[in-house]
C-alpha cells in the first residue's frame, strides 16, 4: 500500500531512533533541522518522502515544547512533501496526566495536543504506557499504545526474587496487579490520605504485607519521586527487606535524583524513552532499551501485520 519505511530521528532522541534503525536493518533518513536566531524552527528533508511510509521518533523530553513543535512542524514537511502515510512515535507522551477537567477553569492538554496532532497530518501514532489510558479515545486516528510491562517483567524475572509488589498510591493499582500476576508475587498498596483540612498533610498506610519480604515498588513514570520516597519509607517501616524500583518513564525532575540517591533502593529499573545522560545515571540504575518493541511494531505496522500477536493477544 506504501512505499519504503523512511525513518527520521527527532532532536529529542536521536540515540533511541538509531537503535530502532539498526534493529529494523535500514538507515536513518536524513533532513536538516535549524533553529532560528528568533527560536524559529525550520525542517528541510534531505530527499523526497512522496509516496513512502514516513515514521517519526520523537519523545517529549526537556525542552517539552521546542520538542512538540519540531514533531508538529516535521509532520507538516512530511504532508506537504506528498508522504503516502505519516505516524509519529512518541516514546514518552507529555502532558498525559492532563487528561481531565478535575477542578474548575482548568484545560485538558492531553486533548489539545490529540488535535494538535491530527491537525498537523499525522496519519497514526505510536506511544508507550500512557498515564490515562483513556487518553486514546482523543484521537480519530487509529495508533498503538504500547507498555514496556513486559520488557520490565522479563528482566525482573532473571533475577529469581520472592517479593511483593508495591504501588506507590491505588491510582496505579491495576498495573500493579498486572505486575504482581505476571510475575507469581503478592501484591500491597501505599494509601494516601489527607490529615485535617491542611493542604500538603497526608497520612500513609499499607495496605496488604511486606514483612520479611523484597519489594518491587512499580509505576509508570517517575517525575520528582516524592511518591517514591513515601513509598520506600512506609514498606521499610513495616519491615521490607531489599527494596527495588521500576517504571517506564524516567522523567525525573528535580530534585528527583537527589531523592532517589537518598533512598535504601537495591536497584532502580527503568526504560529509554526518555533519554537519561549518563552522567545522571544513579550507580544502582539499569536502563532498558524499548527500540526493538518499536522496530517491531513499526515493521508490523508497515507490512499490516497483527501487533497484539506480539503479546499474545
Amino acid at each position: 500500500m506504501y512505499g519504503n519505511i523512511k525513518l527520521y530521528a527527532g532532536s529529542a532522541c536521536p540515540e533511541l531512533a538509531q537503535r530502532v534503525a539498526d534493529y529494523i536493518g535500514i538507515r536513518l533518513s536524513r533532513w536538516e533541522i535549524i533553529t532560528f536566531p528568533n527560536e524559529n524552527i525550520f525542517i528541510r528533508l534531505n530527499s523526497s518522502v512522496r509516496g513512502q511510509d514516513v515514521y517519526l521518533i520523537q519523545t517529549h523530553n526537556r525542552p517539552v515544547h521546542d520538542n512538540i513543535m519540531e514533531m508538529l512542524i516535521a509532520i507538516d514537511c512530511f504532508k506537504r512533501d506528498s508522504a503516502g502515510r505519516v505516524t509519529v512515535v512518541i516514546p514518552y507522551m507529555s502532558y498525559s496526566q492532563s487528561d481531565k477537567k478535575d477542578q474548575p477553569r482548568v484545560p485538558i492538554t492531553a486533548r489539545l495536543l490529540a488535535d494538535m496532532i491530527e491537525v498537523a497530518g499525522a496519519d497514526r501514532w505510536i506511544t508507550i504506557d500512557l498515564h490515562a489510558g483513556q487518553i486514546q479515545g482523543f484521537y480519530k486516528i487509529p495508533g498503538d499504545s504500547l507498555t514496556a510491562f513486559h520488557i520490565i517483567c522479563n528482566y525482573v524475572r532473571r533475577k529469581n526474587l520472592d517479593a511483593t509488589v508495591v504501588t506507590t498510591d491505588l491510582g496505579y493499582a491495576k498495573g500493579g496487579r498486572n505486575y504482581a500476576a505476571a510475575l507469581g508475587f503478592s501484591l500491597a498498596f501505599v494509601e494516601k490520605r489527607r490529615v485535617g483540612n491542611e493542604v500538603g498533610r497526608e497520612a500513609l498506610t499499607l495496605i496488604g504485607s511486606v514483612a520479611g519480604k523484597d519489594v518491587l515498588i512499580v509505576d509508570d513514570l517517575v517525575d520528582t519521586a516524592g511518591s517514591v520516597q513515601q513509598a520506600v519509607e512506609v514498606v521499610r517501616a513495616n519491615g521490607a527487606r531489599d527494596v527495588y524500583l521500576a517504571f517506564t518513564h524516567a522523567v525525573l525532575s528535580p530534585p528527583a535524583l537527589e531523592r532517589l540517591a537518598g533512598l535504601d533502593i537495591k536497584e532502580i529499573v527503568t526504560t529509554d524513552t526518555l533519554p537519561l545522560d549518563p552522567d545522571h545515571r544513579l550507580p544502582n540504575m539499569t536502563v532498558l532499551t524499548v527500540a526493538e518493541l518499536l522496530g517491531e511494531v513499526i515493521m508490523r505496522s508497515h507490512e499490516g501485520r497483527s501487533v497484539g500477536e506480539l503479546f499474545n493477544e
